[in-house]
């Protein structure tokens, strides 16, 4: 039986995946009320349901782990935890939060576990999708769950039959003609390209088989924590956009593994002067 600082690691995952759809009612039941939004940066932007949420997991999460550390969008420096770490939750409370402000639906919570030197579980629940939302889970070496029922990735093995997703940066100064240089080399060719606003729930769709790549730069640990996991369960593949090991920090690359080996040839390119 796996175990998480001596508890049963199901048990865990079962109690967290239960407090996270919690929070996905206080998102729910925010969503026709205004929000009071506050800005980070010009673009980047925060809620009094960022803030609500957040408090609301670190308080459950407590409970279920005592003693374990947290690192959280709202209340941490964006630096990944290291290796010989002890546990610690990596919390986005409302990823997507753009998104939230002008209600589409594209919005997540993402709550990891690190422990052990890496993410040991993971949970995605889109609140906002379907009737009843849409919450998907991993645990290390269990597979990827969606509402309970196991999911694996795409079968596509060409290039042109692969969806692909990415994400863009808050700060573009400095950064945009790398973006678009990006967008360049994929949107040819591949079936298509999109943006849909939350790094976490695009992980959890590359889980699903919906996408079949996502790649992204300059992404928090608590963006992409539980959909790394999500991704690696179902089947796919993570690493840098050159095909290294990812680490936090890096441009992250994942796919259904088929497609893999072309999108670094496409994207390692970039990582070095262009």
């Amino acid at each position: 039986m796996k175990k998480i600082a001596g508890l049963d690691a199901a048990a865990v995952l079962e109690a967290c995946v239960r407090l996270v759809r919690e929070s996905g009612d206080m998102i729910r039941g925010r969503w026709s009320a205004p929000s009071r939004v506050t800005h980070k940066g010009v673009i980047d932007l925060v809620t009094d349901t960022d803030l609500a949420v957040e408090a609301f997991l670190k308080e459950g999460l407590a409970r279920i782990l005592p003693g374990a550390g947290f690192l959280a969008e709202e209340s941490s420096a964006p630096v990944g935890p290291a290796r010989d770490a002890p546990p610690c939750w990596i919390i986005d409370p409302v990823d997507g939060t753009t998104n939230f402000v002008h209600r589409l639906p594209q919005v997540s919570t993402s709550v990891a576990l690190w422990a052990e030197g890496q993410i040991q579980l993971g949970v995605v629940n889109g609140p906002m999708l379907g009737a009843a939302g849409e919450c998907f889970s991993a645990l290390r070496g269990g597979g990827a769950f969606l509402n309970g029922r196991r999911v694996g990735v795409s079968s596509a093995s060409a290039l042109t039959d692969a969806l692909a997703c990415t994400g863009f940066p808050y700060e573009l100064d400095g950064r945009l003609d790398l973006v678009l240089e990006r967008l360049r080399r994929v949107l040819p060719a591949t079936q298509g390209l999109r943006r849909l606003g939350s790094a976490a729930l695009d992980l959890a769709f590359v889980a699903a088989g919906r996408l079949d790549v996502f790649y992204e730069d300059w992404l928090k640990p608590w963006d992409l924590a539980a959909g790394w996991l999500l991704v690696e369960e179902a089947g796919g593949a993570v690493s840098g956009l050159d095909g290294a090991p990812f680490r936090f920090g890096d441009a992250l690359l994942a796919t259904n593994g088929r497609v893999h080996p072309a999108m670094v040839e496409l994207l390692a390119p970039t990582l070095g002067p262009l």
